[in-house]
This record gives C-alpha cells, sequence and structure tokens, in this order.
C-alpha cells in the first residue's frame, strides 16, 4: 500500500507545530481525481474520498480529525472549537492542541500560520479573490497577537507563469495598493501574469508578519504531484494540514 504523499513544511515555527500539504499520490480514487483525492465537493465517488480522508489521518497519525470547511473564496474566520461540523469559511484557527486545521486546494495558495510560541495557529484559503478582500488579514486578527509574534508558511499553488489573468483581477490589487503592481506581469495577449506568492508575502509583511517560508511549487506545471483547476476543470484537491501536537 502507498502511504498518502506528504509535504512537511519547512518553516520557522516551534518544533510542536505540524504542517504541510497532501500531494495527489497514495489513495485509492480513480480517473481525474486520481489518486489522493480530498475534496468531498468535486462529484468523486464519496467512498473513496472518505477511504482517502482515514488513510491520510492513519499515516499522519494525526490527533484528531481535520476540521473539514466549506470553501467560498471568502474571508470568514472559525475558530476550531473542538466540534466537527462543516462550516463554511476559508480560514481557520484554533487555540488548543490537537485540533487540525484543514484547506482544500488545487491552484489556490494555502497559507499556515502559527504564533513563535506554538499556543496559536490559523490557516487561509488564498485564491486571488480571497487575497485582495483580506482572508489573510482577517486570519491574522483573528489570532489576537501582535502580528510580530507570528511565523508563516505559504504552500503549493499555481505559479506566476502559468497563472493567466484579466486586468479586472490586477485591479482588485492596484486599487487598494499601487505597489502590488510588481506582482504582475503583462503577457503578449495584453492580459496579464499574476504572481500569488507575491501577493500573499506582500500583504503578510504589510501586516507585520516578517518570517515567512513557502515551498513555491506551481500545481498548474508539476502534473505528477498536484491536482489543479486550471489544467483540469475536473479535478481532485490537496489538503494543508496544521496542528499542535498534544502534551505529552
Amino acid at each position: 500500500m502507498v502511504e498518502p504523499g506528504w509535504l512537511e513544511a519547512n518553516w520557522h515555527a516551534p518544533r510542536s507545530v505540524r504542517a504541510g500539504t497532501t500531494t495527489r499520490l497514495g489513495g485509492v480514487s480513480t480517473g481525474a481525481y486520481a489518486s489522493l483525492n480530498l475534496g468531498d465537493h468535486v462529484a468523486d465517488d464519496p467512498a473513496s474520498v472518505a477511504s482517502n480522508r482515514a488513510r491520510l489521518v492513519a499515516a499522519l497519525q494525526l490527533p484528531s480529525e481535520p476540521l473539514w470547511l466549506r470553501q467560498v473564496h471568502g474571508t470568514r474566520v472559525v475558530v476550531h472549537d473542538g466540534s466537527h461540523g462543516f462550516p463554511e469559511a476559508d480560514a481557520a484557527v484554533a487555540f488548543e492542541p490537537g485540533r487540525v486545521l484543514a484547506i482544500l486546494t488545487a491552484d489556490c495558495l494555502p497559507v499556515v500560520l502559527a504564533s513563535r510560541d506554538g499556543a496559536r495557529l490559523g490557516v487561509a484559503h488564498a485564491g486571488w479573490r480571497g487575497l485582495a478582500a483580506g482572508v489573510i488579514e482577517t486570519t491574522i486578527k483573528t489570532l489576537g497577537i501582535p502580528p510580530s509574534e507570528l511565523v508563516a508558511w505559504l504552500g503549493p499553488a499555481i505559479g506566476a507563469t502559468a497563472f493567466e489573468v484579466g486586468g479586472e483581477v490586477r485591479e482588485a490589487f492596484v486599487s487598494h495598493d499601487a505597489d502590488s503592481a510588481a506582482a504582475f506581469t503583462e503577457n503578449a495577449r495584453g492580459r496579464w501574469q499574476a504572481n500569488l506568492y507575491s501577493l500573499a508575502k506582500r500583504r503578510l509583511l504589510l501586516h507585520g508578519v516578517t518570517s515567512v517560508s513557502s515551498i513555491e511549487a506551481c500545481t498548474f506545471i508539476d502534473t505528477a504531484r498536484f491536482y489543479s483547476f486550471r489544467r483540469h476543470a475536473v479535478t481532485g484537491r490537496m489538503a494543508t494540514l496544521a496542528w499542535v501536537e498534544p502534551h505529552s
């Protein structure tokens, strides 16, 4: 049996904090969803998704079932209080060990935040809409500590060479922050190549988070490891998970 693919975050969080992103390898889904699809909203066989999630929990020895969100490209942040519904939100925070946060992506940028002492943890689903609307800022505010006390990790997302957008996307950022224009490069078609990593890093730095690490692996280009909605509209989802190990 192939173990679920997992890319551990390489960042400056305390050792008690675990975070990373799954790959598409090591699951039971078939066809367009092969093989470790963790999204239950993409028309994959529900039994396969449930099996994949169970395999992931076992392989990572998670302390609890992840808090799966119903993501809508917004800015709502929920506090993981130990219950396990399926809240509609695009970010979540936890203030207790053992509570596993989860974000599903297939091109959008997963952002993980942790306090330097490991007591507070957050994750955010940051596609361009969420970034422009302020999902990172809202998550920072919900964590309730000075941003200088946070460290951040950015997981796999679509890279700038593959992410072509229209002028309205660029305007959504530049109208509020003129210097964000540096994250957009005009192409031969008169459209723009957008750099999600640069946009997210700028938002984090502007709001006081100075320790930012990232994997910068392009989900569109790396077909072997990642799902990409822009590459294949019918596809699976990776999960970015974060949790604080329970006290021994």
